[in-house]
């Protein structure tokens, strides 16, 4: 995995980074605030793609936008077209995860022609905090006023959220209490877990608010009207983005499939092999869809035909 640095079209400098495996590029939207070693084995050169991503604004060596209002939804859209460019690449599959979704999503809606197909991991592609906690029953109205009080509280007292997380320790221990934590489960490698949460507990957790805010006042997006290949991986125990949630608003595309699976909000980690699996079989799909495509596109006119009037073409050619 390579670090580099591209400049977003607001002037912003965000920290980018890929991986140089063989393979067709992907775009993957992080969620937010996370690092590469969440995707394991998109890291690994089996994977068998190129991945492109980037960290968001003012975290993991972006810098953070002169004016700090820049960091709505389509700002990080700005990010992800800026890392595009940066590589050269006009068109690919897409990836999310978490809040990763929302970006990915928002990408496809108003640049259809640089996503080739999509895939949404444990995500929605907008109400972010309406789909926190279906499980336990309580109406969307009420969860969304408990998700933006509960944030806005810690935005309030992110410097003791920052002497608590910067100095606990992070190891097999604490990795493995939250893997039971609920938010997370038992499955990952733990050794992972310690590398993710080494580099996500030490963000300035007032910055990192301030962004879950501004993200979270998105309201739900319609994406009727895509027509690229979309797959959606939800968690079956995802406190963060319900199954009911995730998997919505894709019901009635044409190109969707659905995977519900036996994990919680930390899907990348906790399956791992399924994420390349299925990003395996949505390049597949991409492939074949665009192929039907290109066959059932008329085919070009001859050079001299161009020339003529379409109604005069086909005596034309009789008389010669």
């Amino acid at each position: 995995m390579h670090e580099h640095d591209v400049t977003s079209a607001d002037g912003t400098r965000i920290r980018g980074w890929r991986t140089d495996n063989a393979g067709p590029t992907v775009l993957l939207c992080p969620g937010l605030g996370t690092t590469p070693e969440v995707w394991p084995a998109l890291l690994l050169p089996s994977a068998g793609v190129r991945v492109l991503s980037w960290y968001h604004r003012g975290t993991m060596g972006s810098a953070r936008p002169e004016d700090e209002s820049r960091i709505e939804l389509a700002d990080h859209v700005a990010d992800a077209l800026a890392v595009l460019d940066a590589a050269g690449v006009r068109r690919c599959v897409v990836m999310g995860w978490s809040v990763g979704v929302m970006v990915a999503a928002e990408l496809a809606r108003r640049h259809p022609e640089r996503v080739s197909g999509l895939l949404f991991a444990a995500g929605v592609p907008g109400d972010l905090f309406g789909a926190m906690f279906s499980a336990f029953g309580i109406p969307a109205v009420v969860r969304r006023a408990i998700a933006l009080t509960g944030t806005h509280a810690l935005r309030a007292i992110a410097p003791v959220v920052d002497a608590v997380l910067h100095h606990v320790p992070v190891n097999t221990f604490t990795a493995t209490l939250a893997q039971h934590s609920g938010l997370m489960l038992p499955g990952a490698d733990v050794k992972t877990v310690v590398a993710t949460l080494r580099r996500f507990t030490q963000h300035d957790w007032r910055w990192y608010f301030t962004l879950a805010l501004a993200v979270g006042s998105i309201p739900a997006r319609e994406l009727r009207g895509l027509t690229c290949p979309i797959t959606v991986l939800a968690g079956q125990y995802d406190l963060l983005a319900s199954p009911e949630r995730a998997t919505k608003p894709v019901s009635m595309l044409p190109q969707a499939r659905v995977r519900i699976l036996p994990t919680s909000h930390f899907l990348p980690l906790e399956a791992p092999d399924v994420i390349v699996q299925e990003l395996t079989l949505l390049i597949r799909r991409v492939k074949a869809v665009e192929r039907a495509r290109e066959l059932a596109r008329p085919p070009a006119r001859d050079p001299i035909d161009a020339l003529i009037p379409p109604a005069l073409t086909y005596g034309s050619r009789l008389r010669s």
